[in-house]
């Protein structure tokens, strides 16, 4: 059975910290404008002391900055600052400024004495079947404790067996939101309605007789009905991810890019309105898995701490980064996200693979 990792809190006993000032404040001179010397925040989790008492920042991300409302610490992104918000500043984070950022909560070690960390690099070389069944036993415990995110690529959409896959993990609780783009929710729509993704047989792999219109087609038919769920429910749609999400009234989050074809109505092609309500979908997980999406991964990545605290309790935060390419999972490492699994593997084979150890026959 899966177990969460003892949280280890920092020694407050330690001189630098017994001995650190108060944080430094300065009120924002404007809307959307920060003092100078402001903090930036990492993804572990950090604490600032305030009137003589250290205090965790609960809901923190990368690249943010910390408010103090005289109760409570808040962390936004810059843009939302408004003029007169008190902001904390200091760039040192060993707790000389009242500022220490505690990146060692999760490790833990073996009876060795080695220094074990519960999340490390992957290459295509590593043996992945200890990962795979961890991530099998962390997802059935998510799905009684946790929320877990899903963020797919179009590529999830391309096979009939990972649709499948996809549809028994919605039906069976072990997807609790998506993030995505136009193109996921365009060739899964195509697959549930004509059976081809790009024009191909979802199956076969065969092209259909002028089936680049195919994905043109469902685009302008869902914009015809004024939404993906609509379109569903009028063209009673049963298979594939978008339909099971409908379903099952689980929430989906897409953004778009300049590329997209249409795109969907329920896009959203504002990238601040995009990144907002991302950051709201993974405001409350616990588990996120990215899969075969470069930017999509990153950005939820840049987005996502390493721990959560829930019901006063700090634990950590999974991010799970699949991909066939090592690129993208060492371009999410260097982009900061230094807690996440990557899994170097066929996301379609992946996802099948999950789903079967999780019951799907």
């Amino acid at each position: 059975m899966f177990e969460l990792p003892d949280y280890h809190a920092p020694d407050w006993n330690a001189e630098i910290l017994m001995q650190a000032p108060d944080v430094r404040m300065q009120k924002a001179e404007a809307d959307g404008i920060v003092p100078e010397d402001f903090h930036s925040t990492s993804m572990y989790p950090e604490y600032f002391k305030i009137q003589g008492e250290w205090k965790l920042a609960e809901e923190s991300r990368m690249d943010c900055v910390v408010l103090w409302n005289g109760e409570t610490l808040c962390v936004t992104e810059p843009r939302n600052v408004k003029q007169g918000d008190l902001v904390i500043l200091g760039r040192k984070e060993d707790g000389s400024e009242g500022i220490y950022v505690h990146a060692d909560g999760f490790i833990q070690r073996q009876a060795n004495g080695d220094v074990f960390a519960f999340r490390t690099r992957r290459s295509r070389e590593t043996a992945f079947s200890r990962d795979y069944d961890r991530f099998i036993d962390l997802l059935r415990y998510e799905k009684e404790h946790g929320k877990i995110v899903w963020v797919l690529g179009p590529a999830c959409s391309f096979d009939h067996d990972c649709r499948r896959a996809f549809r028994y993990l919605i039906e069976n609780g072990y997807l609790h939101g998506l993030m995505a783009g136009n193109a996921l929710a365009t060739h899964d729509l195509e697959a549930a309605h004509l059976h081809t993704a790009l024009g191909q047989d979802i199956y076969t792999g065969v092209s259909a007789p002028l089936g680049h219109y195919n994905h043109l087609e469902v685009i302008n038919r869902v914009r015809r009905c004024g939404s993906i769920a609509d379109f569903v429910h009028a063209y009673d749609l049963q298979d594939g991810i978008m339909a099971s999400l409908v379903h099952h009234h689980i929430p989906f989050v897409l953004g778009g890019s300049i590329r997209d074809d249409g795109p969907l109505p329920d896009v959203i092609t504002d990238t601040r309105k995009a990144q907002d309500a991302m950051r709201n979908m993974v405001r409350d997980a616990t588990t996120v898995v990215c899969l075969a999406t470069q930017l999509h991964t990153i950005a939820t990545g840049n987005m996502t701490p390493s721990f959560r605290v829930k019901d006063g309790i700090v634990r950590p935060l999974y991010i799970y980064c699949v991909d066939i390419s090592e690129f993208v999972t060492n371009k999410l490492f260097d982009r900061g996200t230094l807690s996440a699994v990557s899994i170097t593997a066929n996301v379609q084979d992946f996802a099948v693979l999950t789903a079967k150890n999780l019951g799907m026959k």
